[in-house]
């Protein structure tokens, strides 16, 4: 018999770990304003994403990703998902 999925209003126990996560600066600052602006922590925000990901679903709304677009442009983030392999640190 498989197992009884839970409710998404049941609250899961995890662990979680402190981490030394190197990121792009300007790719931070969106996120952490994503998260203000949701008022969650930067890591709920994360940890969101990526287990929307892992299920190839969108992580985000239609609003959510117009305020994404404000927050990228008052943090002159230019990059784009074509970047991804190509970002290196400068001298």
């Amino acid at each position: 018999m498989p197992a009884r999925r839970k409710k998404s209003t049941d609250k899961r126990q995890v662990e979680r770990v402190q981490t030394g996560l190197r990121i792009e600066k300007r790719i931070l600052k969106v996120l952490k304003g994503l998260a203000e602006y949701h008022e969650i922590t930067l890591g709920d925000l994360v940890e969101g994403i990526v287990l929307h990901t892992f299920e190839g679903k969108q992580p985000f709304s239609k609003p959510t990703l117009d305020v994404i677009s404000r927050l990228r442009e008052i943090y002159g983030l230019d990059l784009m998902a074509s970047d991804s392999h190509q970002l290196h640190e400068g001298a």
